[in-house]
């Protein structure tokens, strides 16, 4: 009965991809929805390969060619994003292409698309400041008020230098990301296991000097999607060193993650709120988080107490998403999920569909239904 219920679920994201497989052809879909409904954008937003992984998803998880198709011509447009450096100077390189050039590569062997990442991974490197050991999140590398600014959301970044290492056999990537991780679970992680969003370091002496938030509700508080980049970021570089210490920083944001969600599987959008409806819940933090949490439990060993756990609550998670936060009852939407918040303080996409969410609400149901080889 439960197979049966995430195979409707999944149904569901498939019927929605579907109705914009040709509306996002030449376009991708802004970061958030506009009254439930995706405009259609240039490859310029950070979040574009949320679209192009879940055609990865859909092709994965049915066969069908039309999805492959779909994926694979969106790939000359990474491919020119980065030779022309259109709108690169992020981290979040690790996200665009990880989902596409990536997906693309680790699926069907295709050589265009491992250089494609390559080039990629070269732009997310020089991004490194070695004095201070980190990834600066976004900004011109030589502007003071920018400088040094390392973020949550950065650890799902990381394997995009873990995988050009592998890739290339050149050892830098590899080293930048385990410098970079380390110096997140040092300063971005709190006592309590909460999370500063972001933190500032001095790129000249490697200081630490202090964290605030940019999405969050306050600087001490724990903006949700932070916690969740948290929860699945630390994992993934577990992955890839085999550091213990990072399985067990995943575990303890998990633990309070899950201390902070409300009955219905949905967090709010910053975990200091648990109740009430003053504040809007984000669907997309959920939705990141039970992925976390089902690598997570994959991860663990049979003998720890916590695999179970984190294995049923993420499948809760996903469970009260599909039955509670998809837009079924929205016929006009092309989204998937609702009830999203990009960025509260700046006013942006507040109680909306978010693509990220869609995806990983997507890959989490994918991941229950097949035995999915990450893209990460």
């Amino acid at each position: 009965m439960q197979r049966a219920f995430f195979e409707e679920a999944a149904r569901y994201v498939l019927r929605q991809i579907d109705r914009s497989l040709d509306v996002f052809k030449d376009t991708f879909p802004a970061p958030a929805s506009q009254n439930h409904i995706y405009p259609g954008i240039a490859n310029v937003e950070w979040t574009s390969s949320f679209w192009t992984g879940m055609l990865w998803l859909a092709y994965e998880l049915t066969g069908a060619g039309k999805y492959r198709k779909a994926a694979e011509y969106q790939l000359a447009s990474y491919r020119r994003r980065a030779e022309e450096e259109i709108a690169t100077d992020t981290h979040d390189l690790g996200f665009l292409y990880s989902l596409s050039a990536i997906a693309e590569y680790k699926i069907t062997g295709n050589p265009a698309a491992k250089d494609t990442a390559l080039k990629a991974a070269d732009l997310l490197a020089k991004r490194y400041f070695p004095k201070a050991g980190i990834i600066q999140a976004w900004g011109d590398l030589n502007d003071p008020e920018q400088c040094g600014r390392m973020i949550i959301d950065c650890l799902l970044n990381l394997p995009l230098l873990y995988w050009a290492s592998e890739a290339s056999g050149e050892p830098r990537y590899a080293e930048y990301a385990r410098t970079h991780v380390r110096q997140a679970a040092k300063y971005l992680v709190r006592p309590d296991d909460t999370t500063y969003h972001t933190y500032y370091m001095d790129v000249e002496t490697g200081e630490p000097k202090y964290g605030n938030t940019h999405q969050g509700y306050a600087d001490d508080s724990c903006w949700a999607r932070g916690q969740a980049w948290g929860i699945y970021g630390f994992l993934l570089s577990y992955k890839y060193t085999g550091d213990a210490e990072l399985i067990r920083l995943a575990k303890r944001l998990s633990h309070y993650f899950l201390s902070r969600t409300p009955e219905d599987g949905v967090v709010y959008w910053d975990l200091v709120f648990t109740s009430g409806k003053e504040q809007e819940k984000d669907s997309s933090a959920s939705a990141i988080a039970a992925c976390g949490m089902l690598e997570l439990a994959k991860q663990l060993p049979l003998t720890d107490p916590d695999k179970r756990l984190f294995e049923d609550q993420a499948l809760s998670i996903l469970s009260g998403l599909a039955q509670n936060y998809t837009t079924k009852d929205i016929p006009e939407s092309n989204g998937v999920l609702k009830h999203a918040v990009y960025n509260k303080p700046r006013g942006m996409g507040i109680d909306e569909c978010n693509i990220w969410g869609d995806y990983y609400y997507f890959e989490g149901l994918v991941r229950v239904l097949t035995s999915w080889r990450l893209y990460w």
